[in-house]
């Protein structure tokens, strides 16, 4: 396929968890499933299959969401820098976290539920795939501190001599270091709080919407939340495992890597993107993060999304990809 063709028509690969492998056609998509023992994962690429690919990136979505939820961006972002100037053949591995989305249910993936297992399971994924190492990984919000733990993780070696460092490390609005535990009544926070104390069993959709909303949250949060339901009989249940959510956002608040980002290793590009409307920066955390400019050496860039609260790929999905395509355009350039 021509790169000009590519711009106009972009064939994207699935890869789910299911019992038997299976390839469909639907309006140029082309879809294909098999068996895998480790994380799932929905491929997207704008070249044929059975061509080979000549860069990866890796997204990792946030707390109680998956990787669907990048889909629409990581089309988009695909489709600019695969353009008519690009020699690169890109191609981007949305992932399904530990306890979200269809790994919610995959065995074998063992307590403790954190941050360093949470990395371990993207590093598992690479190997039981045979693929080459990720070229860039974006992470959004928990994705985006598994992201950093994956670099740190690879740059000390825990993933073994074969192990090959991303040369671009994307964290979207995800506080870096400790979150003070006094700090327990943001959004997030009070959605899991509100999660938690929810039967197990959900009349409907419509009823749990209906809920989010009287409690006072926004209506897209509320419509957001009620996504993630799936059918169980006569009744809907949660597509994520919530306890192990919780772990992983508790390892969240717990870890940090200011270390990592004020000494950078060796051919790693970091930068973490601010959304302008966050609640999540406090001026102190503002002020330390502009300080890496001067700390490492011109390896952590932080540039701040305008317009936007904490879920920049729907407030602001046109200003994120400005931001971050003419970068990767240039990655292994």
């Amino acid at each position: 396929m021509s790169k000009t063709m590519r711009t106009a028509r972009l064939l994207f690969f699935s890869r789910t968890p299911l019992n038997t492998q299976s390839s469909s056609l639907v309006n140029g998509i082309n879809r294909r499933s098999r068996n895998y023992e480790t994380l799932a994962f929905e491929e997207i690429q704008a070249t044929p299959a059975e061509k080979p690919y000549s860069a990866t990136a890796f997204v990792l979505h946030g707390l109680l969401g998956s990787g669907r939820n990048w889909r629409s961006f990581a089309r988009n972002l695909l489709s600019n820098i695969s353009d008519s100037s690009s020699s690169l053949d890109w191609r981007m591995v949305l992932v399904d976290m530990r306890n979200h989305g269809r790994s919610a249910d995959l065995k074998g993936l063992l307590p403790p539920h954190d941050m360093v297992n949470a990395a371990k399971d993207l590093a598992n994924l690479v190997e039981s795939q045979d693929w080459d190492w990720p070229d860039v990984v974006i992470g959004h919000s928990l994705g985006g501190k598994v992201a950093l733990q994956f670099a740190e993780s690879c740059a000390r070696g825990d993933y073994g001599e074969s192990a090959i460092l991303p040369k671009q490390l994307w964290v979207l609005d995800s506080v870096p270091g400790e979150v003070n535990p006094d700090n327990s009544d943001g959004e997030v926070e009070k959605v899991l709080q509100t999660l938690q104390s929810l039967p197990s069993s959900i009349p409907s959709r419509k009823w749990l919407v209906d809920h989010m909303i009287e409690l006072g949250f926004s209506k897209a949060l509320s419509e957001w939340i009620g996504s993630n339901l799936k059918k169980s009989g006569d009744y809907q249940t949660w597509a994520f495992n919530l306890d192990g959510a919780v772990e992983m956002f508790n390892s969240y608040r717990e870890k940090s890597y200011w270390s990592l980002l004020e000494h950078p290793p060796e051919g790693l590009q970091i930068t973490v993107v601010r959304a302008e409307n966050s609640d999540r920066w406090s001026p102190p955390i503002v002020q330390r993060l502009e300080g890496l400019t001067t700390v490492s050496e011109g390896k952590v860039s932080i540039p701040v999304l305008p317009n936007s609260g904490h879920w920049v790929h729907a407030d602001n999905p046109k200003g994120l990809l400005d931001i971050i395509a003419p970068s990767i355009k240039i990655v292994l350039s």
